[in-house]
């Protein structure tokens, strides 16, 4: 058989990475992980903010940026330069993609405007992730993924009917933002293929939390209702949650009413599925509270093993709640090869969750680790052009303070 090779879809395209903190960097990863060359412009004073948001760290950089900056080069400029300005132009002469997330209205980015930036190259493809958007009221206004996560109604539905509304556990906000835009990239270059032309793509965190309300949207545009928190619960199948068992806790997920049927023979108690109550899905979410109460009382009293070697042979979707250690201690991922180890010029072996997508079975590789602050900043001034004494300038040049740059 022919050696397969890397999957590497991009290969050949080159991005230019302004984006700091999450979003922004997960969509430039995520093009450097399917082979495109991107490198990540840092001011010199600190670079990306998440190399400090930590603990924990480990060598120079919080985990944090660590986990978004993979099969990166670091370049540190100062963007409010005149100097810096010009050596990312001529990054930009030749450039494929684009990705930043500067404060709407702030000087950065007025001066990288997309219409400057497409007048001088027609075919680039400029990604800008925001807060809230580029139109509206909270257009202006600043924003993490916690404020995404408020804002926008991901907090009203996450957490117990009757605690305090609570945060995902991922960075939704940020992250949902990232998968869109980077749907909006790859769109964009397919379309330049047609047309020669560029194009300027726009999402925010706001936006990508609503689109991913899904079912929850639809279900008020229906009845008007505002919906309440339903902790693991989901709003429109019983039972489909978190149950006690006598050691923890575990998840069902009865998705017809023949599922119901086999787990409540298999609990023991066949005449549920006869109830009236309980007979149809319809019926079990009305009465989810009186279900579910029977439900515990049997299931609180074994351990979650017996209950998911009993329902798993009978095709009962049902699973343990893993920790992170459990998780990557699991064969499936083993099999999957989703983790992957890379040299770090200060770590060593550091250890990365690979890109969930494979081309044709292979997965494409963790090459490099994520950059320390400007590693390869002579190496790709050099490529630009700069000579030695050029280069020295730029990398010598006192550092303004960090100013805030995006979202």
């Amino acid at each position: 058989m022919p050696e397969q090779t890397p999957a590497a879809p991009l290969k050949g395209m080159k991005v230019i990475d302004l984006s700091k903190i999450l979003a922004g960097p997960y969509v430039t990863m995520s093009l450097a992980d399917l082979g495109a060359d991107v490198v990540k412009v840092e001011h010199p004073d600190g670079g990306d903010p998440t190399r400090t948001w930590g603990p924990p760290f480990n060598g120079p950089d919080a985990t944090y940026y660590l986990a978004a900056n993979r099969n990166k080069r670091s370049v540190t400029l100062d963007l409010k330069s005149e100097a810096g300005q010009e050596a990312v132009h001529r990054m930009l002469s030749d450039a494929d993609v684009m990705v930043e997330n500067f404060r709407p209205g702030s000087s950065l980015a007025r001066i990288f405007d997309y219409e400057e930036l497409s007048a001088r190259y027609p075919r680039l493809v400029l990604l800008h992730i925001s807060a809230f958007g580029d139109t509206g009221p909270l257009r202006d206004e600043p924003g993490y993924d916690m404020v995404a996560q408020a804002s926008a109604g991901l907090m009203s539905l996450t957490g117990e009917p009757d605690g305090p509304p609570v945060k995902a556990g991922y960075a939704m906000g940020d992250l949902g933002a990232a998968l869109f835009g980077l749907i909006g990239v790859t769109s964009a270059l397919v379309e330049r293929e047609r047309t020669g032309h560029g194009q300027y793509v726009t999402t925010s965190l706001y936006e990508s939390q609503l689109a991913l309300h899904i079912n929850w949207a639809t279900g008020y545009f229906a009845t008007g209702e505002r919906p309440s928190r339903l902790g693991s619960g989901h709003p429109s199948l019983v039972p489909y949650q978190a149950y006690p068992a006598a050691d923890g806790h575990f998840v069902i997920a009865v998705g017809n009413d023949a599922l119901f049927r086999r787990l409540a023979t298999a609990l023991g108690h066949p005449q549920w599925a006869d109830d009236d109550r309980f007979a149809t899905n319809r019926a079990r979410v009305t009465h989810r509270n009186a279900l579910n109460a029977k439900l515990e009382a049997v299931l609180v009293d074994e351990p979650v093993a017996h209950w998911v070697e009993l329902l798993k042979p009978l095709g009962v979707p049902v699973a343990a709640i893993r920790t992170l250690d459990e998780v990557y201690d699991c064969p499936q991922t083993a099999a999957l090869d989703m983790v992957q180890k890379v040299d770090h010029p200060d770590v060593g072996p550091l250890q990365q969750v690979a890109f969930p997508v494979t081309f044709r079975g292979t997965r494409p590789p963790v090459r490099t680790a994520p950059p320390t602050l400007g590693q390869h900043s002579r190496a790709v001034l050099a490529e630009l052009g700069y000579g030695q004494a050029d280069i020295d300038r730029l990398l010598s040049r006192p550092a303004a303070p960090n100013s805030p740059q995006g979202a």
